[in-house]
């Protein structure tokens, strides 16, 4: 029967361990998801694993030579238990694959980093250090507060990365 086998893989090698698996004959499963990186002034998005260090393998261990999996390029090992393969309990990998946009890219939940209320410091831009009150998030980068101004409440939009929670 096959089921589903975590592979630890050596670090920012998933990549080339799925492609090293694949060649093989094993079915490997990395989640990935659209992950946004800031550097230099520069805004971009790229594809990262959702488990770092970390992918799926579908296998029947009774029938399948998984001792070479720990020789593959790019793996480090595979999680066992008592000497056996340690398998992923059913539904899990599959409700992770549930999650995948039409790219193959997990869609990972929005929440709000902050509560609603709660005291939030603006730490760059005009009105850097202004201390306001959280309101909800506009949209998946941007987020609502309120600010005493001029003697009264008026509502901010301001970048996520621009406000940090007071100390």
């Amino acid at each position: 029967m096959t089921r589903w086998y975590v592979v630890c893989t050596h670090a920012r090698s998933e990549h080339k361990a799925v492609w090293h698996l694949r060649n093989q004959g094993y079915r490997p499963y990395l989640p990935c998801y659209t992950k946004r990186r800031r550097h230099a002034r520069r805004v971009d998005y790229v594809s990262s694993p959702l488990f770092p260090c970390y992918l799926f393998v579908e296998m029947d261990v009774t029938r399948t030579q998984w001792r070479a999996i720990r020789s593959t390029v790019g793996v480090s090992g595979i999680i066992c238990l008592d000497g056996l393969p340690a398998p992923v309990p059913q539904g899990i990998v599959e409700e992770i694959a549930a999650c995948e946009n039409d790219y193959g890219m997990i869609v990972l939940p929005r929440r709000a980093p902050f509560e609603h209320g709660q005291p939030i410091q603006i730490t760059s831009g005009a009105m850097c250090d202004q201390v306001g009150l959280f309101e909800s998030m506009s949209d998946a980068d941007r987020v609502v507060l309120l600010l005493d101004l001029l003697g009264r409440q008026v509502k901010v939009k301001l970048p996520l990365d621009a406000v940090a929670s007071c100390p």
